[in-house]
């Protein structure tokens, strides 16, 4: 497997929100997480990113472990570990407003690419060929979301729809290993959510490893090699979109979805 998460568990103060998590991914999957409001699943995806700091368990990716509660003594090693490995896509953007798309794109390679010269001493010609790299890549990113001509433009002169396929396209910037959405269309009106989904979708064609959040059913069945069906902090249900939407017996997961699709 490409990535394993192992008995993950995720308090608030006195509210259990995750209650021993465990699942696998195989690179190029794609895995849909489902369920009502307050299920934990962006609790879970936030974890995954170390945007929140599990309370235990492990999550490796491709045979290295990247993050261990158990040693919490290396959690800002951990955390640094794990955000290179992952990229995500907020649901309400998270764009700078002070900055052009290609600079929102292209502010946390620098910045990584700063570090590392100064790290390694590297000379300032090597940093800025490498900045110049960044730039072209960032270019290309924005080209494969559609938005070429766009880049000078800043958030405020970007529709909903463009806004978040400038932070699709910055999630990638960094080459992650998996790229995780946390209900990209949930700030969408309706008319350009399906610009958005397009793009998710030509990076599962892709064979691009992601993890999504949505409330898009009909979405997460096209999309999806599994999904993963959270109530009150466990996973109530998992397999295959035909398994989820037409073969299971779980009466929770069968009263979440008629909700969407009626009795």
């Amino acid at each position: 497997m490409f990535l394993e998460v192992k008995n993950l568990t995720k308090s608030f103060e006195d509210t259990s929100v995750l209650k021993g998590i465990n699942f696998t991914l195989e690179k190029g999957q794609v895995l849909s997480l489902i369920g009502s409001s307050g299920s934990g699943k962006t609790t879970l995806l936030r974890c995954i990113n170390a945007l929140e700091t599990a309370d235990g368990g492990t999550i490796s990716v491709d045979g290295n472990k990247i993050f261990d509660a158990a040693l919490l003594q290396n959690k800002r090693k951990n955390k640094l570990k794990n955000k290179l490995n992952f990229g995500f896509v907020f649901q309400s953007f998270n764009l700078f407003p002070q900055y052009t798309a290609l600079e929102n794109i292209t502010l946390a390679p620098i910045l990584h690419i700063k570090d590392e010269c100064k790290r390694n001493k590297k000379s300032r010609a090597e940093r800025d060929r490498m900045i110049a790299e960044a730039q072209e890549t960032a270019k290309t990113l924005l080209a494969k979301v559609g938005l070429a001509d766009k880049m000078d433009f800043y958030p405020c002169q970007l529709s909903g729809g463009q806004q978040q396929r400038v932070s699709i396209a910055r999630a990638l910037a960094l080459n992650p290993d998996v790229l995780c959405f946390d209900e990209p269309t949930s700030a969408l009106d309706p008319e350009i959510t399906g610009e958005v989904l397009k793009i998710i979708k030509e990076l599962a064609a892709e064979d691009m490893t992601m993890i999504i959040v949505t409330h898009e059913m009909n979405f997460a069945r096209d999309v999806s090699d599994k999904i993963i069906f959270m109530d009150n902090g466990v996973i109530a249900e998992e397999g295959t979109p035909e398994k989820i939407f037409s073969a299971s017996d779980n009466e929770r997961l069968h009263s979440f979805l008629s909700s969407f699709y009626g009795a």
